[in-house]
């Protein structure tokens, strides 16, 4: 799923304080949406800013020092035929960076045509990293999955499994062991971009917890504000199972690390089953910190390998 449409206005309020522009035309197209225009032709937030450069049709334009020269630094006809160029491909905002003054004609074609036109004194190239990284999050691909996402020991983990093991039990324990909630029971995930999975919870569920027997928990008021997280990237998934499934869908030895797809994207997954009387929040921080070691290139399981190799050559050279 993705998020299909935002406006012009929209646009501006959010970044009315942070980059302290103006609207200097095209006021009356303020309900414009970007998704009309913009995400026919643009296959992410990302491709929906563009230098003047690079013109593509339907994207944000970006005017900073050298396109205002490019526009200006010419002919009068010439600078009419290259600002109608830009305009003629439709894009749904055009912006002037650098603290850059309007030229008459763009100003003049921007009311004509209602466009909406922002200027800011701020570098061209840091409202393009603004804006690339708003709009990504905005039209990225979306997914609400059941389970607990936490911060265990710096890395997002969502807890998955079946009904019954006590997901939410088990995110109370590792808080109080010191690692934070971000969502209980459904979690948000957002692909912002080709490798990565953000993970938040919905506005209506932050900072809550239900436990069977007790209720809802808030986890900020009880533990601290260090307690929950707003976001954090999906980096494991730990998927409880029964006695019974495990020994019958997983070996509990695997030659190859279990993936699972999420909007795309295969994301490392760890079996813990649940047997009465084993500390399931000691595994599943064992099981990050074995993760943990992954991503630092040390594999115990390889590492095991290789020394049953190492064994059986030595084996067969003493015969």
């Amino acid at each position: 799923m993705k998020h299909t449409a935002i406006s012009a206005d929209v646009l501006f309020e959010s970044f009315r304080t942070t980059l302290q522009w103006q609207w200097l035309a095209g006021l009356g197209a303020s309900e414009r949406r970007f998704a009309e225009v913009a995400v026919r032709e643009a296959s992410s937030g990302a491709d929906l800013v563009g230098y003047l450069n690079y013109i593509h049709p339907y994207r944000v334009q970006i005017l900073g020092q050298r396109e205002v020269a490019y526009l200006t630094q010419c002919s009068p006809e010439d600078q009419l035929r290259r600002t109608a160029r830009i305009l003629t491909l439709e894009p749904p905002v055009v912006i002037l960076a650098d603290g850059q003054p309007a030229p008459d004609h763009l100003l003049q074609l921007c009311e004509r045509a209602q466009i909406p036109m922002f200027a800011t004194d701020e570098r061209a190239a840091y409202v393009i990293d603004l804006l690339r990284t708003y709009l990504s999050k905005h039209f990225a691909s979306r997914e609400t999955m059941h389970g607990v996402f936490m911060d265990i020991l710096g890395l997002g983990v969502l807890i998955t499994g079946e009904s019954g093991l006590g997901k939410s039990e088990l995110g109370l324990e590792l808080i109080s062991r010191g690692n934070g909630l971000v969502a209980d029971d459904a979690v948000d995930l957002y692909r912002i971009n080709q490798t990565t999975i953000e993970g938040r919870c919905p506005e209506l569920l932050q900072n809550l917890m239900e436990v069977r027997g007790i209720g809802l928990l808030d986890i900020r008021a009880i533990f601290g504000e260090i307690a929950v997280r707003r976001r954090m990237r999906l980096r494991v998934i730990v998927h409880l199972v029964r006695k019974e499934t495990m020994e019958r869908d997983y070996e509990r030895l695997p030659t190859e690390p279990l993936m699972q797809n999420v909007l795309g994207v295969p994301i490392p997954k760890v079996v813990v089953q649940v047997v009465v009387g084993r500390n399931i929040a000691v595994l599943v921080e064992a099981a990050v910190r074995n993760m943990i070691l992954q991503l630092r290139g040390i594999n115990v399981y390889e590492e095991f390998a290789a020394r049953q190799r190492a064994a059986m050559a030595k084996g067969f050279s003493d015969d």
